[in-house]
């Protein structure tokens, strides 16, 4: 944590970036969204845009539970194979990656940031993507089956940094970013302590001070990043307290 009255200084460093997948490191809501509506109509009901944007960020085990309510009849976890099944096979045919993302990424890898991704896809989905990368970007990957809680639950991110602290005991939630796009996505990383980055895609995120706002990642660098943890540093408060200074 940061200097306090009784917490020792953190030194101002990015150590690593943990990136969202669906909206914010390719635009798969789409995919979600066809994959929804086919579910739904096949069970003879109708699926809105208004309910599919209910589901964004979700984890799919939440969502399985609205979809039921829509008028699936089928257990949870076979509204979630359903769904990811679909979403895979249009994954093989094309990864929609969202503007901007790989050259973050890109960039990221070769200043040695360490890269994390935290999504509540499950593995063999996050796999597929990631599989579609020309590096090996990420160092690991915390997807929706394996963790308890769901975004927007802060488990998700807490076990991210746990994993990074394995071989940096001295990392700490102020050297983290995590970049997002969805609601629920942006409270579990904001609960979680890391610096925070909102970049909404589907729906608006609601005005909080407790994150950074960018309208999409295109043009963004190392640097800008750096300058957002550099910026929670000399603000010399809580994690919790941070208060986002880039638009």
């Amino acid at each position: 944590m940061l200097a306090s009255a009784t917490q020792p200084f953190v030194k101002a460093e990015l150590k690593a970036a943990l990136w969202d997948m669906d909206g914010t490191l390719v635009d798969t809501e789409p995919y979600w969204i066809a994959a929804e509506r086919t579910l739904v109509e096949s069970h003879g009901g109708a699926w809105s845009h208004e309910q599919a944007m209910q589901l964004v960020g979700q984890s799919l085990m939440h969502s399985a539970g609205i979809l039921q309510r829509a008028g699936v009849n089928l257990e949870k976890r076979e509204i979630v194979d359903s769904l990811s099944a679909q979403v895979i096979d249009r994954l093989r045919i094309e990864v929609p990656w969202r503007p901007g993302a790989k050259e973050l990424l890109d960039e990221l890898y070769q200043s040695g940031v360490r890269c994390a991704l935290v999504t509540m896809s499950e593995g063999p989905m996050a796999r597929e993507v990631v599989a579609n990368l020309p590096k090996p970007y990420f160092e690991f990957l915390i997807t929706g089956d394996t963790v308890s809680q769901g975004k927007p639950h802060p488990e998700a991110y807490l076990a991210a940094v746990e994993r990074l602290q394995d071989t940096d005991p001295a990392l700490t939630v102020d050297h983290c970013v995590a970049l997002e796009d969805s609601v629920p996505g942006v409270a579990s990383a904001i609960a979680s302590g890391v610096v925070t980055v909102g970049i909404p895609h589907q729906m608006p995120l609601p005005g909080d001070p407790r994150r950074a706002t960018w309208d999409t990642l295109e043009g963004r660098k190392v640097a800008d990043l750096e300058a957002l943890v550099a910026a929670r540093a000399s603000a010399n408060m809580p994690a919790a307290a941070f208060l986002g200074q880039a638009n």
